[in-house]
């Protein structure tokens, strides 16, 4: 039986059900993150925002980028001759409530507009099919590239003060015209997006097929399937599948860097150098101060956003037994005296191409005798690596060249419980325990390039003249390992180099910056002297 409190309750309970619903539904909970301003609406204000202004000339020219496009945009276009091919820069990602992560654009997305830095969210390139029996065709084109993006946001429109992106909040900003200029590229408001990607699309009569970079874009590959569904592409296995193959080109068509990308990349590894130098010089008042790993990423950082667009990565910066943890990113540690000190960064430049360096240094600026042998095991697998890449090898020879000195070393310290070869062999890979990792990448655009290739592509291609690379071993001395001797316990090293593959072998593209021990320790005093100098 049901009491007339339970009643009472009940009828209690709906209206504050209804009451919710009705101020739901006078504004959503979305649209409440502007309640906290409170913008002026009158027609008079609107008339006088777009009086009285001074024409702004954002200022651009040619980007050296441009140069490249036309020819990788040739190229892909060869390989998707009836496709129409969506590659979207992708939108600011949200770090909480209405503040976002700094805007980069999708990798794919910069490589075939030559756009770096925070150009341009929201934008798509899409190559368009040409038609077979045009003028274009008969020149051998098989596409037609067009950037489509949205026009300036200036004084003389509304979005100018009440948009996220109008140039009242953010600044000038190129438009249509100026990144035609900046790109080569044809470019058109991105109103015209719709029509552009629903043109002719279907599986009968020749018409063409879409194809996206999915993970760029969320929004715009929903568009780009709900176009498919409607005109008879159903089949999601099937699209899936043929956007996975161009995501694959695009990695792999980034293998072999043309000479534009090797002047970045070099760039990237000079600045990363001086933020190296910035570390070292930090270095001496960091000793032993809580959190003190994070006064060494801050000066490596600021110098990154000052010379270029960002860090590449996250910065690592491992004091003691943090250092034996691959990727410690959290960086809270303090640097102590004595012990080693592993950095593991890179600055991105504005065209956002990275460097990759990772140096280990006696955080007192001299190895101990111990330190120096286990670091000089390091040192002996990167060249065992580097000698081992010549023109045409793959990096299964690289990785075998690092494996095989590090399991030399770790038995030469009594350390590895097998034979050095019964460790080498597919069934033993004891050595592994402290080098579980890889030992070299792809370095570009993304620290870790061309990652969607495939296997075959990326480990069994040969390394050919162009590709640029890491070299990087390590040994990992967890602080809980039994295996091993207590004064092992708690160490992690690593060395890594940027190469550049060559017509006469490999080249360290960062051979400027210090590895050997006593050029470190030379190194380190060298930046505490200047250090000391300017306070």
């Amino acid at each position: 039986m049901v009491s007339a409190d339970d009643e009472a309750r009940k009828t209690q309970a709906a209206k504050r059900y209804e009451a919710d619903e009705e101020e739901l539904t006078a504004q959503a909970v979305g649209e409440r993150v502007t309640n906290r301003t409170l913008s002026p609406k009158s027609e008079s204000f609107k008339a006088f925002m777009t009086e009285g202004w001074g024409a702004v000339d954002p200022g651009v020219a040619p980007l050296e980028s441009s140069k490249y496009i036309p020819a990788r945009l040739e190229a892909l276009g060869r390989r998707f001759p009836d496709s129409r091919i969506v590659l979207p820069a992708g939108q600011p990602k949200a770090r909480n409530n209405d503040c976002d992560y700094a805007f980069r654009a999708d990798t794919s997305f910069a490589y075939y507009t030559g756009l770096g830095e925070d150009y341009e969210a929201g934008a798509v390139l899409v190559l368009d099919p040409v038609a077979p029996d045009s003028p274009e065709a008969k020149a051998g084109k098989t596409h037609t590239a067009t950037l489509y993006l949205r026009p300036r946001a200036d004084q003389n429109t509304e979005d100018y003060y009440r948009s996220g992106y109008g140039e009242y909040w953010v600044g000038a900003r190129p438009g249509l015209a100026e990144f035609r200029t900046m790109t080569g590229l044809e470019t058109r408001d991105i109103s015209q997006l719709d029509d552009a990607l629903s043109k002719d699309v279907g599986p009968e009569n020749g018409a063409v097929q879409l194809r996206v970079i999915r993970e760029a874009d969320p929004e715009i590959t929903g568009e780009v399937e709900t176009i498919r569904e409607q005109n008879g592409w159903d089949d999601p296995d099937r699209n899936r599948a043929a956007d996975d193959r161009l995501h694959e080109f695009a990695a792999e068509a980034r293998m072999v860097k043309d000479e534009y990308e090797v002047g970045e990349i070099r760039k990237a590894v000079a600045a990363t150098h001086r933020g190296f130098d910035r570390m070292l010089a930090a270095l001496p008042r960091a000793l032993d101060k809580p959190r003190s790993e994070r006064i060494l990423e801050g000066a490596f950082n600021a110098n990154a956003r000052e010379e270029g667009n960002d860090e590449g990565y996250e910065t690592i910066v491992a004091s003691g037994a943090h250092a034996a943890t691959l990727h410690w990113v959290r960086n809270t540690g303090s640097i102590d005296s004595g012990e080693l000190l592993l950095i593991d960064a890179g600055v991105e430049v504005n065209s956002l191409y990275t460097a990759d360096i990772t140096r280990t240094f006696p955080t007192n600026g001299k190895f101990t005798p111990f330190q120096r042998r286990l670091y000089e095991a390091v040192l002996k697998a990167q060249q065992a690596g580097f000698d081992a890449a010549k023109p045409g090898v793959t990096y299964h020879h690289i990785h075998d060249a690092v494996m095989r000195s590090i399991a030399e070393s770790l038995h030469e310290f009594g350390i590895l419980p097998v034979s050095v070869e019964e460790s080498l062999s597919p069934e033993g890979q004891q050595h592994r325990r402290w080098l579980a990792c890889g030992v070299a990448h792809h370095l570009g655009l993304d620290v870790h390039d061309c990652a969607q290739a495939r296997f075959e592509s990326y480990q069994e291609r040969p390394i050919t003249p162009g590709i640029t690379f890491t070299i990087e071993p390590g040994l990992y001395f967890k602080e809980n390992d039994l295996l091993v001797p207590p004064e092992y316990r708690g160490i992690g090293i690593r060395i890594e180099d940027d190469v550049l593959m060559t017509e006469n072998g490999p080249e360290w593209i960062s051979k400027a910056i210090p590895k050997q021990p006593d050029d470190v320790e030379a190194w380190m005093a060298e930046q505490a002297a200047k250090a000391g100098k300017a306070e």
